[in-house]
Formats: structure tokens, sequence, C-alpha cells
């Protein structure tokens, strides 16, 4: 599936294929940042497949670097899929998780589904 734009509860969302090529660097981050401005998009979601295991692996720092990209450039973004994987092997990724989930830059959402529920004021599930 191709990259396409979604408007969920008024709010165009740019949302990336999961078969591209994953995200394992900053320049990676770079290349996604053009493709937002070209959809003039200030939401993306990025499906969990799309992501490497050191972006959850929060000791190699990468999650924090390719994220803290989108905030400065004001991308708000939602990690798109089941984490369980993830959070089983990391107390601090859960932290991670649940203080993301708390703020409104960076969400961590199972579907789209409920990232509309979060974009219509809907409470956090995580």
């Amino acid at each position: 599936m191709p990259d396409v734009i979604k408007t969920l509860n008024g709010v165009q969302v740019l949302v990336f294929s999961a078969d591209a090529a994953p995200i394992t660097s900053e320049p990676d981050a770079n290349a996604l940042l053009e493709q937002i401005w070209a959809h003039d998009a200030s939401w993306i979601a990025i499906p969990v497949e799309r992501l490497s295991d050191d972006f959850f692996a929060l000791h190699t720092r990468l999650a924090g670097t390719v994220l803290q990209k989108f905030v400065n450039y004001r991308v708000q973004v939602a990690i798109v899929g089941d984490l369980s994987r993830h959070l089983a092997r990391s107390t601090a990724l859960n932290d991670f998780v649940r203080e993301s989930n708390r703020g409104g830059a960076v969400w961590f959402v199972p579907d789209l589904d409920a990232l509309a529920l979060r974009l219509a004021g809907a409470p956090a599930s995580r």
C-alpha cells in the first residue's frame, strides 16, 4: 500500500505504508519530513512494522532522535500497531509509551480507528 492522506475527524493524517523501507536512522526521518511537507500534513501515522527494532530499544536513542526531529518541525506523530512484543522486553519503553500518550505530540495507538478516537478527543487507551 502506498502512503496515503486520510482525514480522521477533520484532521489530515499522512499514513505511511508498512511496506516501505524501515526507519533506521535520522536521515530516514529527514526523508519522511520531505513527504510530510509535500502533503501539508500536521499528523503522520507510522506503522510499527516500518520501525526497526532499534527504534524500540531506547538505549539506542533512535526513537528519541527521530521523534524529536518531528516535534521540532511541529509534526505530530502516531505510531500505529501492536507494540506487545516490544513492550514485553522493556519497562522503560512501557513508561515512554505511557508518558507519550499523555501528551499531544507523540501517540502510540493500536490502529487507525484508535487514532481517530484520540483525534476526536477521546482519552488514551494505553
